[in-house]
């Protein structure tokens, strides 16, 4: 099974940034535990529990991101790409409605709908991948099947 993870190399450094702001908090909640666990009974020290929660979700969320950072593996293009790849923005018209939607492809990891960054994973992703300008792709949506064209590829 492969189990590498593709990302841009703007996405890898993102996700580092993240993992090294994460590590510097590591102290802070330490400072923290100790200072609660200074007033006494722990089995009712609420701000003791509650720091407690905060370094284990800190950890996991440490533990999630140096998984994806081991398995990464750098995709780039070189801006002369005819068709859809990794790392590149599409412009897309909704065949239905006319409507233009303009999306980043990149690997799972790095996904994030609100900004118009979209997943290879997802059906979108899916079915773009590897069309050019021009071609016509059809999208299993929660509101049916949805017919877009692809307008533009930019690197």
């Amino acid at each position: 099974m492969d189990d590498r993870i593709p990302m841009t190399p703007e996405g890898y450094q993102q996700l580092k940034a993240e993992l090294e702001r994460l590590i510097s908090e590591r102290p802070k909640i330490a400072e923290i535990i100790a200072r609660a666990r200074s007033y006494g009974d722990l089995s009712e020290n609420s701000e003791y529990h509650s720091a407690k929660e905060k370094q284990a979700l800190l950890e996991a969320k440490i533990r999630e991101l140096e998984y994806k950072l081991s398995r990464a593996f750098i995709i780039t293009n070189t801006g002369q790409e005819q068709h859809v790849t990794l790392g590149c923005w599409v412009t897309l018209e909704d065949t239905l409605t006319g409507e233009a939607y303009k999306y980043k492809i990149v690997g799972p990891a790095e996904a994030d709908p609100e900004y118009d960054v979209i997943s290879t994973a997802s059906p979108v992703g899916q079915a773009l991948l590897g069309k050019g300008p021009g071609q016509f792709i059809e999208v299993r949506t929660p509101r049916g099947v949805r017919t877009y064209k692809i307008i533009n590829i930019e690197p």
